[in-house]
């Protein structure tokens, strides 16, 4: 029972409406009462219904009065009432009934209770020690607690751009068979090539040559050797596509953009490090057009400059693949026989399982995990 329903007059219970156990919404009649009739004493119940919106089982609103030889046999109450006055000792004539014509609710017993175990609690705490008395001691109650700050909430309408991301992620859930898997990049040939080459590179391009330029040159290396990757589904085609449109996932205050390289396997590394630096650019100052984030065949994104160690990106529709980079931290790995500490990188390719089989999956990650490794074999074309 979550809410006491008194019965609203004095009358005879002519039907019962809902049976014991039910579950009934608010409002639901529980059981008719002929107010006109004489029934010999006031009738009241315990029935349950709806509170707030929360279902709770309906009992029969039955005759509140029983014979009782504690003095409260003659007064109207439910029995659930009768119950607590039983159980506590208590005199009904000592209780301030809130129901209509003052009739004794439960919540007014459970008050009278909830007030005398306070006082009795308060009584203890008052109290002072007879020997600290004796000796002069003054004993102070302690302090009441602070009042708890009120909790708040905040509603905001989404704005255009993030209510379009939340179609599309939730696009993406539906509408494809998503799956991820995952591998391990030794970063100790990229991070030697940038430290042997980085200020030659930036003096004679104008821009730092970054991770993103060696992921991107890989990753088309893997989709030509992998071209369902690079494909798309269209109803019931396959859709192959022989150019190379990577995204490359921004992120801005507004939300998350994914500019597109067109052509990508036509760039070299300053070509995408300079597009790249263009598109953060534009995108973070909102002048950047729909032309250039739709489109791509193939995306790329990296959490590690937030300090992600590993995560299962979530496929850019229509795209079949999309890959994950991430922070890059020393760990203990064996390298001929020996344990040492490499720079690594955990790699996760999300792929649409409804045209990409997991064994071109695994091998499209390990062909990313060679060309990171051996960055020559980007060179080489093998």
């Amino acid at each position: 029972v979550v809410l006491e329903v008194p019965a609203p007059a004095d009358g005879v219970l002519e039907k019962i409406l809902a049976d014991a156990g039910a579950v009934v919404n608010a409002g639901t009649p529980l059981a008719v009462l002929d107010a006109a009739a004489d029934g010999g004493g006031a009738t009241g119940g315990d029935a349950a219904a709806e509170a707030a919106g929360v279902d709770a089982p309906a009992g029969a609103v039955r005759p509140a009065t029983e014979p009782s030889a504690d003095g409260n046999g003659s007064v109207a109450m439910s029995p659930a009432v009768r119950r607590l006055l039983e159980e506590h000792d208590l005199d009904i004539s000592s209780i301030k009934g809130s129901g209509k014509r003052g009739r004794v609710l439960k919540r007014d017993v459970l008050a009278v209770l909830s007030s005398a175990a306070g006082a009795a609690t308060a009584a203890r705490v008052e109290e002072p020690d007879t020997a600290e008395a004796d000796a002069g001691e003054t004993i102070e109650a302690p302090p009441a607690p602070a009042a708890q700050p009120a909790r708040q909430e905040k509603r905001e309408t989404m704005s255009r751009l993030r209510a379009r991301i939340a179609q599309r992620m939730v696009e993406s859930q539906r509408e494809a068979a998503m799956l991820t898997t995952f591998n391990d990049a030794d970063m100790s040939a990229v991070l030697d090539l940038r430290r042997r080459h980085g200020e030659e590179f930036e003096a004679r391009h104008g821009v730092r040559i970054g991770f993103m330029s060696f992921f991107v040159a890989a990753s088309v290396a893997a989709l030509k050797r992998f071209p369902v990757v690079n494909a798309s589904v269209e109803g019931d085609e396959i859709v192959y596509h022989d150019y190379y449109d990577v995204g490359v996932a921004v992120s801005t205050e507004r939300g998350l953009l994914v500019p597109v390289l067109r052509d990508a396997d036509r760039l070299s590394f300053a070509d995408i490090e300079q597009t790249i630096g263009t598109f953060a650019s534009r995108a973070r100052a909102g002048t950047i057009g729909l032309d250039e984030l739709t489109g791509g065949t193939f995306t790329i994104t990296n959490g590690g400059v937030f300090g992600s160690l590993m995560s299962t990106p979530i496929l850019n529709p229509p795209q079949s693949g999309i890959l994950g980079m991430h922070r890059i931290e020393q760990r203990a790995v064996v390298v001929d026989g020996e344990i040492v500490a490499r720079p690594m990188m955990h790699l996760a390719l999300s792929y649409d399982h409804r045209i990409v089989d997991g064994r071109e999956a695994v091998l499209f990650l390990s062909e990313i995990k060679k060309s990171i490794e051996d960055p020559a074999r980007m060179i080489l074309s093998y």
